[in-house]
């Protein structure tokens, strides 16, 4: 891979690979006729553990000269709370089944009972009962060596499209309903977190605005005024630096009107101290609704 697909693939910036390299000798990649930095396999694998550890708090000093599989023993260790969520999953059937069907690439089949789990519980229910365990049980297989990138990829495919067709679905708000504009910053390419929030503000009955996923600040603000945006949802999966995300929300923050709110969710441990002045903090999707509750309380219309 080249460094900007291990930047993708692995959550690790391309300014921290490079720094690693000169300062730990890991990784050491070799160069291309071009001159440019290509990773092996094992490299990303062991880049992908050493992330996993990072997110549990450990110095890449201490880590990088370890194997693979040792940062993954560390790791298993260092979350006994992750392990614990995870064996709870394990016993759900229904999640378990959802999963080998994606890594058995039965796409279809996935789609079909999906659409089933859909219909008999309801958009709500679906996300929060369905999707969303799913998404951590793939993503703790992903991390494990478990799950391939394209598996995952079909899965988010097939899942975006069915929540896109539910979403449009969803009866027209009310008149003047709270307009809420979603979206990712430039570095967060992962989109289906945003979708699963928009379904959510969707049925708690708000004008949704989603302007997908990497755009600029500026542009943020822009669309923002234009389009009247009461508050700004941003979404932040682990795979963003948690510094990176908290200087631009401050950033957003400072160039926003004071009039529209920034919302912020996600699983990016965004540091507690830049979520002041003004800025919410919806660390599940279940925060929407009461969320909200406050928001018309603070801004009564009609």
């Amino acid at each position: 891979m080249n460094i900007a697909a291990v930047e993708r693939d692995t959550g690790l910036s391309k300014d921290t690979l490079r720094v690693w390299e000169r300062r730990y000798g890991f990784p050491a990649p070799q160069r291309d006729a071009a001159g440019q930095r290509v990773y092996t396999s094992d490299d990303v694998e062991k880049l992908r553990a050493a992330k996993r550890l990072l997110d549990h708090g450990y110095r890449p000093g201490k880590i990088l000269g370890y194997t693979a599989e040792r940062m993954v023993q560390i790791a298993d260790a260092a979350a006994p709370r992750s392990e614990a969520r995870a064996d709870a999953l394990r016993e759900g059937a229904a999640v378990e089944a959802l999963l080998a069907l994606i890594q058995t690439h039965r796409v279809e089949e996935l789609r079909r009972q999906l659409g089933q789990s859909l219909l008999r519980l309801g958009l709500g229910r679906f996300i929060a009962e369905v999707v969303a365990p799913l998404n951590t049980r793939i993503g703790d297989a992903w991390s494990r060596g478990r799950l391939e990138i394209f598996e995952e990829h079909l899965y988010t495919e097939c899942i975006q499209g069915i929540l896109r067709n539910a979403v449009s679905g969803i009866p027209r708000p009310g008149l003047d309903p709270p307009r809420v504009m979603l979206t990712t910053f430039p570095r967060e390419s992962h989109g289906l977190g945003l979708l699963m929030a928009e379904a959510i503000f969707a049925l708690e009955g708000c004008g949704c605005i989603s302007l997908g996923v990497q755009t600029p600040v500026p542009d943020i603000v822009r669309a923002a005024m234009l389009k009247r945006a009461d508050i700004v949802a941003l979404s932040f999966s682990d795979a963003i630096n948690a510094n990176q995300a908290g200087d631009g929300v401050s950033e957003l923050r400072a160039l926003l009107p004071e009039s529209v709110e920034l919302w912020v969710g996600g699983s990016c441990p965004v540091p507690e101290r830049r979520l002041q002045n003004g800025i919410e903090r919806l660390r599940l999707l279940t925060d929407i609704g009461p969320a909200l509750l406050r928001w018309r309380k603070r801004h009564p219309r009609g």
